[in-house]
């Protein structure tokens, strides 16, 4: 038996726990305890589209359907766990963020049973700050590194819709936010430069704006249009990331 298959059979039969990952050719396993193991940065939000929370969980858990999320928390403030946090769970797809192009592997994805064109009930949101609020005590996951699919994948996703409460988690330390009124931007500011600094793929300048908008700037609507970005409040969100404090962490 080839020393790959053995250790994935040994891992799901909780039988040999320190049988490593090999490559397939002769090797000898000296074991290092100098390592950790898969260590969250960012954690994305989505919403199911579904009426029900039933609905995301056969999605999410169908080998035939390719898609995961680490948590998912129904409308009622139910917590269901789907993947383990220190896996790769497949919820962000082709995404960017801050110059990373695998989203997936740095991140925690959060799915709320949502439709997509309702509020986002209040247990719900109590659950989700919960979460939040202890993946930041074992992760140090940075205050600027909350996000939506939205931010992410650029026109590709609209998750979590407008009517997410972004300012109410930005109030609790998850996610940047600016109220205004806004100081002026400085001479010579670049909104393209000031989106990449935030983190967005400035690839296509029009979808980064829109993605933008749809999580800073609710009110624009659906599918807002760039010439409504309102420049005054990108330079103040620009600016709290650049100032945003490090993670306490010592790992």
């Amino acid at each position: 038996m080839q020393p790959v298959a053995a250790a994935l059979i040994c891992a799901a039969l909780a039988g040999c726990a320190a049988a490593p990952l090999g490559t397939g050719m002769p090797t000898q396993w000296r074991a290092s305890p100098n390592f950790d193991e898969r260590r969250p940065n960012l954690v994305i939000l989505h919403h199911t589209t579904d009426d029900e929370a039933e609905q995301g969980l056969r999605t999410l858990t169908d080998p035939l359907q390719k898609v995961s999320a680490h948590y998912l928390i129904g409308r009622d403030g139910t917590l269901y766990q789907l993947v383990d946090e220190r896996a790769r769970a497949w919820h962000a797809g082709a995404s960017y963020w801050g110059g990373n192009r695998d989203v997936n592997s740095a991140s925690i994805g959060i799915e709320l049973d949502n439709n997509g064109y309702e509020p986002f009930a209040e247990a719900q949101i109590t659950s989700l700050l919960a979460l939040l609020q202890d993946l930041r005590a074992r992760y140090a996951i940075p205050v600027a590194n909350v996000l939506g699919h939205a931010d992410v994948a650029p026109r590709r996703k609209v998750d979590p819709s407008r009517m997410f409460p972004w300012r109410r988690l930005a109030a609790a330390g998850f996610g940047l936010w600016c109220e205004p009124p806004y100081s002026p931007p400085p001479p010579g500011f670049d909104s393209l430069l000031a989106l990449q600094a935030i983190g967005y793929d400035v690839s296509r300048p029009e979808a980064a704006a829109a993605a933008f908008m749809l999580h800073f700037m609710p009110e624009a609507g659906d599918d807002p249009q760039p010439a409504a970005l309102d420049t005054a409040l990108l330079a103040c969100l620009a600016e709290r990331k650049r100032a945003a404090p490090e993670p306490d962490a010592d790992r």
